[in-house]
């Protein structure tokens, strides 16, 4: 699962080049995945329990596209090595 840290730490690394508008952005879906996650395995149903996890994909899916959107610009720096933690939440 991408850990809450290796967000936090790429978002903190944007926030001193001044791209302030991405990193909260990909600070609060990134960081909501596992938040999510660990709520589902609170669940009080079954129902409960996949519409938690459901949730988690879609902020996995809002943060894949964050991401890329720093990978397609030249002057944000590389989050690969989210993209592939990511990809193994997936």
């Amino acid at each position: 699962m991408i850990r809450g840290y290796y967000i936090i730490e790429y978002t903190e690394l944007l926030d001193k080049d001044r791209k302030y508008v991405i990193a909260k952005q990909i600070l609060k879906s990134g960081t909501s995945i596992g938040a999510n996650i660990r709520e589902a395995q609170s669940a009080e149903s079954k129902a409960d329990f996949i519409h938690k996890l459901k949730i988690s994909d879609k902020e996995a899916e809002e943060t894949a596209y964050w991401l890329q959107l720093c990978k397609l610009s030249k002057s944000y720096p590389d989050p690969a090595d989210l993209e592939t933690k990511l990809l193994e939440i997936k």
